[in-house]
């Protein structure tokens, strides 16, 4: 099967390529408005909403999940087939337009071998999930204590659900890291919920037990599937994200010197950070959580960056290719106005991680900010980032860092 979608999104690519520019016209009949999504992996399907409108000759989409909208400005129509690169991340869907209301092609993450997904949607279609039966639903709604079931134990959570009838939205907070923006439908006692950003793929079922206890399935993208259960739990609350992860012993101070997307080296001792807080962000494009942490520090950055203030970024990308993560990291820095440094500091492997920042017990988490004071001594180091997804967590956040920060610039 994998093959078979493989030699398909190769032919679509040669077909753009060896096409005659005269034949290479814009197909007008796709339909503007809502459309529902499918992805097909694990033999299961993932649904998802995006829209598509147009602007004179230019087609533009968003992908939907639930308040969220992510732009697809990329769009590529070329005769009967479609081509949409998939935001800031190193993905596209290929399709076959039908009928200018319906696709059928593949999602297709282009830094991985093999990483091929089918796909297909239909044009008018605005129910993520199909509630086929008139069975009420019962309440999913609240703050849960969640275990997720792996091999070497269990990965704690919590569970936060927002329901209006069989309407619900909601996310999961890890200690790592939320997943964003989910949004479903309760039926009788089953929810699902799903959420598709470009890059992951979630979907996740539960089913409500007599007990008021939850048992239910994970899968995302290609090949994870996990157990995981949950119960009502308001008091539950996570490892503190400051305790996670610190200096080793024997480190005094927090050094850098990476290049930036133009081949210059930066270091810390630059004039330009002399006698400044930096914060240093741990991040890297393929990664969603990052997305929403590097937006609040670009709004952030914005309005204090006179106050004697500096951030810079260390992005770890997919692949050790010096052109290819410039190329990943300017365009992450296009969309989302990124106006202070972000370097090239390495690839996710772990040895690669560790060699960058060996002063660190691990980098256990995209992404992981950590906080210098003028003299550049590490102040404070936060692990993950709880998204604007989490509601309440969020807010926490931005108000620990606000007080956090003027307290360091007061000094």
């Amino acid at each position: 099967m994998s093959r078979t979608f493989l030699f398909l999104g190769f032919s679509l690519i040669f077909l753009i390529g060896c096409m005659p520019a005269k034949e290479q016209r814009v197909n007008s009949n796709i339909q503007t408005g809502i459309w529902r999504g499918v992805l097909k992996p694990q033999n299961i399907e993932l649904p998802f909403n995006f829209s598509v409108s147009r602007q004179g000759a230019s087609l533009t989409m968003e992908l939907l999940n639930a308040e969220e909208r992510i732009p697809l400005s990329e769009v590529l129509i070329r005769r009967d087939s479609i081509h949409i690169p998939m935001y800031i991340f190193d993905a596209t869907i290929h399709a076959k337009i039908e009928h200018g209301t319906s696709l059928k092609g593949i999602w297709v993450k282009n830094y991985a071998e093999d990483y091929i997904v089918p796909f297909e949607a239909t044009f008018g279609d605005r129910e993520r999930f199909k509630v086929a039966s008139g069975k009420k639903a019962v309440s999913f709604e609240g703050k849960w204590e969640v275990d997720f079931i792996r091999e070497d134990g269990i990965g704690k959570a919590i569970g936060l659900f927002n329901q209006t009838g069989h309407k619900v939205t909601g996310t999961f907070l890890k200690p790592t890291g939320d997943y964003r923006f989910l949004e479903g439908v309760v039926e009788g006692n089953i929810m699902k919920i799903s959420c598709f950003d470009g890059t992951h793929a979630y979907l996740f079922e539960a089913r409500q037990l007599e007990d008021g206890t939850i048992e239910g399935d994970f899968w995302s993208g290609k090949t994870w599937h996990q157990k995981w259960t949950a119960r009502r739990n308001d008091r539950f609350e996570l490892p503190d994200p400051y305790e996670m992860t610190f200096m080793k012993e024997g480190f005094d101070t927090f050094e850098i010197k990476f290049p930036n997307t133009s081949g210059e080296l930066i270091d810390l001792a630059d004039e330009r950070f002399r006698d400044k807080i930096v914060v240093v962000q741990i991040l890297g494009s393929w990664c969603p959580n990052c997305m929403d942490e590097t937006r609040f520090y670009v709004d952030w950055y914005n309005r204090n960056k006179d106050r004697g203030v500096e951030i810079v970024g260390l992005a770890f990308e997919r692949k050790a290719d010096f052109e290819y993560a410039k190329k990943r990291i300017g365009n992450m820095k296009e969309k989302l106005g990124v106006t202070y440094e972000v370097l090239i500091a390495g690839t996710t492997s772990a040895e690669s991680r560790e060699k960058a920042l060996p002063m660190l017990n691990k980098i256990m988490s995209f992404p992981t900010s950590i906080i210098l004071d003028r003299q550049h001594k590490v102040r404070k180091i936060h692990t993950g980032f709880s998204g604007p997804g989490t509601g309440v967590y969020y807010e926490r956040f931005v108000e620990d860092f606000d007080l956090f920060m003027d307290k360091l610039l007061s000094e």
